[in-house]
């Protein structure tokens, strides 16, 4: 240890006088410590002498041990390769013996199987000579497995000849089954008794055959079958589309009468099935020639009958060729009045009967149905769908035609037939004639995937689209004309929609409809995106369909306000009439009050029980913020509001407001949005604080305007100082003080505004608080005089607050009804498109 340590341990080893009295001992135990060490030190290097010599010894010994062994194992290699040598010497003839041995069975197999070989084949020549089919078709096999056995040696000159020879057998034997074929169906199978055993036992023959002699033959086959159906329905007389039925009646008899004498075509060769195969091929292509060959569209209904019997041929070859399986025919949504077990062939012979007096008249006579038809035709696993009938696909144009044409008619004949009323005991609140139009969209689907599921029916999906936007153009025309607010401020229309009972009815029967049919479309959209086939699914929208329904809610609803509104038009006109400056004393809510309360007593409850919490929730929304705007622009109409006055119409505003309250109660709703309430207060606080302001001192009268209506102008403070009663010369005072008090506020003039207060827990931002907010101020200056514009200065503002308005909407969960109006403005068509018109 270092010096420092040495005196920390000195000193901790000793650290007073009396403690030095044990330095002799401990030096005598360090000593004794010493010497101890040095023993054992001494102890480990003697120790480690003697190890190193000791492992110089041991290696030396491994040394010796491994050259004793490397002697060792040469000595052993070196007997073993002299073995070696000694034993190929001894079986050095053994091998010889052996591979003559080999060679002279192989020669001996070889000279035998050759033996047969010209056996066989000369065996072979004979029988097909003598036509000798069945024995030569078991020989054919055995000269095949024998040649296999040469074909290493096919350059030695026997072998080629045999295989030369044998070549040419083939060749005799398939000329004569070929020759003996060609006599099947000449008749010689009736004056023969043996021809048919003949031929079957020819089949074997041509199986033994290379694959490429049976194809031939099968394709000769049908070739010579097919020959008679050619020159029949190749001719003039048979070569028409109303003559399709009878070419497949042609086949089926065909196979029907020739059964027993095709069995003897091995089953494997499937010769029924190929002949339906090349029937169909050559089918198309005639169908083909004659639709093609039409000058004008051909009759749609002799094409849809030629379709109809194609489509039950290859269900009848599917059923045969591919087994039974799950029928093609889909179900398509719900049909009250059809039969949903409904097979195809029921299917398609309906649209046969549509049009059976259309095909009559271009015949001169009806058609009788084939009654015998089997009513069942099940799918098939084979690729028979679609071989023939897909070559009337392009030629299909003139059906949906005149499926659009039935469409609308059908369309024009229910909403002229339609009463605009529910009927009694219905519990749905929509309107029949919208139910019976996707009662005729149905079938007419129905119809035409039982004939086609590719751009047929894609086209006919677009007449559904027309014709359900033909339908909501319909319900929009119905609804009561007249403007809607925020358009009506921007062109001075008359926004006044005078309305009955019925017609409140029907408004809400028109909104129960257009939702129905916004649900319905799509599900109608998604039944065909699985129908159709996979390449069309994606095209499959309706979305341009619900977006008109949309905009029928949106407009339905907005009418619905405003005809409530127009029906407060008497009572704001008596609010301005009561002669507020000459009231004795504060009583009951005055008569106005309770005209309001029983325009909504006698409304809201039909209108809760019709329409649904979120159609019902809207129409609140947009009557509050219509109402408790426009009474408060009505303050401003009266001439002079005395104090007395100004109590009693804080009266009235508290009755307003309890009346504006108590509407989900009186329309039955069990949930309303808890923004209503708020809204409904925060609105109708306005005119309190109005009236609190008109109640106020004129000494204190511009500090309370300020801290209660801190957004109000000059113009309005002057308005309440009119309605207080004073002069021109005592106003201007008060002005000066208001406005030395308002410094650098650039006020315009404009008429008392209403902010449009955002509501984040209601339904719905209202549009139409601007439309009552415009109507009133128009007329509020007209009683004020010319210091008072139009709050709304131009169409663009319009537009920049509908937009506004639109979007707040489109958050709210009402399915992007408000915010169509924003969108409307840059669409070129579509039902809003007139409402922003210039």
């Amino acid at each position: 240890m270092d010096k420092s340590s040495a005196l920390e341990y000195i000193n901790q080893m000793f650290p007073t006088e009396a403690s030095l009295s044990g330095v002799e001992p401990l030096m005598q135990q360090i000593q004794s410590e010493i010497r101890r060490v040095d023993g054992s030190i001494l102890a480990a290097v003697r120790r480690q002498s003697n190890s190193g010599t000791k492992a110089k010894e041991d290696l030396a010994a491994a040394t010796h041990a491994v050259q004793e062994l490397m002697h060792k194992i040469h000595e052993i290699k070196t007997k073993a390769e002299q073995s070696e040598t000694m034993v190929q010497e001894i079986c050095r003839d053994i091998k010889k013996l052996d591979f003559a041995k080999r060679h002279i069975t192989t020669t001996i197999t070889a000279l035998h199987r050759l033996t047969m070989l010209v056996s066989a084949v000369e065996q072979l020549q004979v029988m097909a000579s003598k036509r000798q089919y069945k024995e030569a078709a078991a020989q054919l096999e055995a000269v095949n497995q024998l040649c296999s056995h040469f074909e290493a040696y096919r350059d030695v000159p026997k072998i080629a000849e045999l295989r030369e020879k044998f070549k040419n057998i083939k060749k005799i034997l398939k000329s004569h089954v070929f020759s003996d074929f060609s006599s099947l169906g000449t008749g010689k199978e009736t004056e023969e008794a043996n021809l048919l055993q003949q031929l079957s036992d020819a089949c074997l023959v041509v199986d033994a055959l290379e694959p490429s002699v049976r194809e031939e033959l099968v394709k000769n086959f049908c070739n010579k079958e097919l020959t008679s159906y050619r020159q029949i329905f190749e001719g003039a007389e048979l070569a028409k589309l109303d003559k399709t039925e009878r070419r497949y009646a042609w086949i089926k008899r065909r196979l029907r009468t020739n059964e027993d004498i095709w069995n003897i075509f091995p089953s494997a060769w499937h010769i029924d099935y190929l002949l339906c195969i090349q029937f169909c091929k050559l089918t198309r292509m005639q169908l083909v020639d004659i639709l093609n060959s039409f000058k004008e569209k051909p009759d749609v209904g002799t094409l849809l009958l030629a379709l109809q019997r194609t489509l039950e041929f290859e269900e009848e070859l599917a059923d045969k060729f591919g087994g039974n399986t799950t029928s093609r025919e889909r179900d398509f949504g719900s049909d009250e009045e059809a039969d949903e077990t409904k097979n195809k062939n029921q299917i398609v012979s309906d649209i046969r009967k549509k049009y059976e007096k259309k095909l009559a008249m271009h015949n001169g006579g009806g058609i009788e149905p084939d009654k015998n038809k089997d009513s069942s035709v099940p799918d098939a696993g084979f690729n028979f769908h679609g071989i023939i009938s897909s070559c009337f696909e392009p030629h299909l144009a003139i059906y949906v035609e005149l499926e659009e044409k039935t469409l609308m008619e059908h369309l024009e004949k229910l909403v002229q037939e339609e009463t605009w009323e529910t009927e009694e005991g219905s519990q749905t609140n929509i309107l029949s004639s919208s139910m019976q139009v996707f009662l005729i969209i149905r079938r007419s689907l129905k119809r035409c995937s039982a004939l086609t599921k590719n751009q047929t029916l894609f086209n006919l999906f677009e007449v559904f689209q027309k014709i359900l936007k033909a339908y909501a153009t319909k319900l929009y025309a119905k609804l009561p004309k007249a403007g809607i607010g925020i358009v009506a401020a921007a062109t001075g229309m008359d926004v006044q929609i005078k309305m009955s009972d019925r017609d409140e009815r029907m408004i809400c029967y028109i909104v129960n409809t257009a939702e129905y049919c916004h649900k319905t479309s799509g599900e109608l959209a998604e039944n065909v995106s699985k129908v159709i086939e996979s390449q069309y699914a994606d095209k499959v929208d309706m979305s341009e369909v619900q977006d008109e329904y949309s905009a029928v809610i949106t407009k339905a609803l907005l009418t619905l306000v405003q005809g409530i509104e127009t029906k407060f038009d008497a009572e704001m006109v008596a609010m301005t009439r009561v002669p507020w400056a000459s009231l004795e004393s504060v009583g009951d809510q005055s008569e106005y009050v309770n005209g309001i309360n029983s325009i909504l007593t006698s409304s809201i409850p039909t209108l809760g029980s019709l329409l649904s919490p979120t159609y019902f929730q809207f129409f609140l929304d947009k009557l509050a913020a219509s109402l408790g705007p426009r009474f408060y622009l009505n303050i401003y109409k009266c001439k002079h509001i005395s104090e007395t006055g100004a109590q009693q119409m804080l009266l009235d505003t508290q009755a307003v407001k309890t009346i504006l309250l108590d509407i989900p109660t009186l329309g039955k709703q069990s949930t309303v949005a808890a923004g209503y309430s708020k809204f409904v207060n925060r609105e109708m606080s306005k005119a309190e604080a109005l009236l609190k302001v008109i109640l106020s001192p004129l000494d204190s009268v511009a500090n309370t305007y300020r801290a209660l209506l801190p957004e109000g102008t000059p113009l309005e403070f002057q308005r309440i100082l009119e309605l207080k009663g004073l002069k021109k010369a005592d106003q201007q005072n008060i002005l000066d003080d208001f406005n030395k008090h308002s410094p650098g506020i650039n006020h315009p003039s404009i008429p008392p505004s209403v902010v449009v207060p955002s509501q984040p827990d209601s339904a719905v931002v209202p549009q139409t608080i601007i439309a009552s907010a415009s109507a009133s101020a128009s007329a509020t200056a007209a009683s004020i005089g010319t210091a008072v514009s139009v709050a709304i200065t131009s169409r663009e503002d319009v537009l920049t607050r509908a937009a506004a308005l639109g979007r707040g909407a489109a958050t709210t969960g009402f399915k992007r009804f408000l915010a169509l109006t924003e969108a409307a403005k840059d669409r070129k068509d579509g039902a809003f498109r007139k409402l922003f018109n210039p």
